[in-house]
C-alpha cells in the first residue's frame, strides 16, 4: 500500500509553506499517518535540519521513512514535550498537526471508524486505548451519553440517543455499527441519515481517544516547545477543535479572558499569520475528505 492511499495529505503545500521552513531548523510532525506532510518538510530541510513525527496508531508505524534527519516516535503527541525531551530537544522551530482521522482509518472496516462498514464497536486510534467504543456504547450511564453526543456530536436529540442506547442494551450488548444503526434507527431518516450518523460517530470517536483532552494539552505545550518565532501550523475538521485552536492563538487560553495590566492591555504568547486557509474545490474534488478542513497559522511571540 502506498503512503498516498494510507493517507492524501490535505492541504500538503500551505500547510508545509506556513512553517516557514529553515533549512537547519528543528520541526515536529506530530501526526504522521502517511508520512506526506513529513515527506514535504523533509525535502525543504538541509542535511543539518531534523524532523521528529508523532503517531500512536501501530499502522503508521509501517510507513517510517527511511533519513537519517527523520525520528519517528510512536506516541501520542499529548506528551510532546516529554518525549523531545527524551530526545534532547528543548525547542523546535516549527509544529505541524493534521488533526483528522487517516484515510487509512476510515478505509479499514475492522477498524470500526467509518459509517459504511458493519464491523466491531472499536475506534481506537491506538491499541493501548483503555476505552473503545464498545465501552462507551454499552458501559455509559444515560447521562455520560448524553455528555458525549451533546458535547463532541453536537447534536440536539442527544438525550433521547442515549436513552435508546440505554433501553436497548438492557436485552443485549450492542456489538457492532450495524447493531447501533439499527437501534438509533428512527433518528436516522434517509435525507439526513448520513450526516447524523457522522455526527454520531464523531462524538463516540473524540470520547474514545479524548480528543479534545489531548489538543489542549498539546497546545498547551507549544508554548514551550516552539522558540520564539517558531510556527505552528494546524488543520482541524470540525468546530470543536477548530474553535479551540482559534482562541488558543487568539490568546492563549480556551475560556475566559487573559488578565489585562493596569493600562487594560494584555499580552498574548501569539500571532495570527494571514487568514484561516480552507481547501479550493479542485482539491476536494479529488480527496473529499479535505471538505471540512481549516488551516491556522500562528507565530510564537
Amino acid at each position: 500500500m502506498s503512503n498516498l492511499e494510507y493517507h492524501n495529505p490535505v492541504l500538503l503545500k500551505e500547510t508545509v509553506d506556513g512553517l516557514n521552513i529553515k533549512p537547519n531548523g528543528v520541526y515536529v510532525d506530530v501526526t504522521f499517518g502517511g508520512g506526506g506532510h513529513s515527506k514535504e518538510i523533509l525535502s525543504r530541510l538541509g542535511a543539518e535540519g531534523k524532523l521528529f513525527a508523532f503517531d500512536q496508531d501501530e499502522d503508521a508505524w509501517n510507513n517510517e521513512l527511511r533519513d537519517d534527519r527523520f525520528t519517528l516516535i510512536p506516541e501520542n503527541f499529548r506528551y510532546i514535550k516529554r518525549f523531545l525531551r527524551f530526545h534532547g530537544i528543548k525547542q523546535v522551530d516549527g509544529i505541524l498537526g493534521d488533526f483528522g482521522v487517516s484515510s487509512h482509518q476510515f478505509d479499514v472496516p475492522q477498524r470500526g471508524f467509518s459509517t459504511r462498514f458493519d464491523a466491531d464497536l472499536d475506534m481506537r486510534m491506538s491499541k493501548k486505548n483503555d476505552i473503545d467504543a464498545y465501552t462507551v456504547v454499552n458501559q455509559y450511564d444515560e447521562a455520560n451519553l448524553k455528555r458525549v453526543f451533546l458535547e463532541y456530536g453536537e447534536l440536539k436529540n442527544a438525550a433521547a440517543l442515549a436513552r435508546t442506547i440505554v433501553e436497548a442494551r438492557t436485552t443485549k450488548n450492542i456489538k457492532t455499527s450495524e447493531e447501533l444503526k439499527l437501534i438509533l434507527q428512527r433518528f436516522l431518516p434517509e435525507k439526513v441519515k448520513n450526516k447524523v450518523l457522522a455526527q454520531i460517530y464523531q462524538a463516540i470517536r473524540i470520547e474514545v481517544n479524548q480528543e479534545i483532552e489531548v489538543l489542549k494539552e498539546f497546545l498547551v505545550q507549544t508554548l514551550e516547545v516552539l522558540k520564539p518565532q517558531g510556527r505552528l501550523s494546524l488543520i482541524s475538521y470540525h468546530s470543536l477543535e477548530d474553535r479551540l485552536v482559534k482562541r488558543f492563538i487568539k490568546n492563549g487560553m480556551f475560556e475566559g479572558e487573559p488578565e489585562r495590566d493596569v493600562f487594560g492591555n494584555f499580552t498574548v504568547p501569539m500571532k495570527p499569520i494571514g487568514k484561516l486557509i480552507v481547501p479550493t474545490d479542485a482539491e476536494i474534488a479529488i480527496n473529499n475528505r479535505a471538505r471540512s478542513a481549516k488551516l491556522r497559522i500562528a507565530e510564537k511571540l
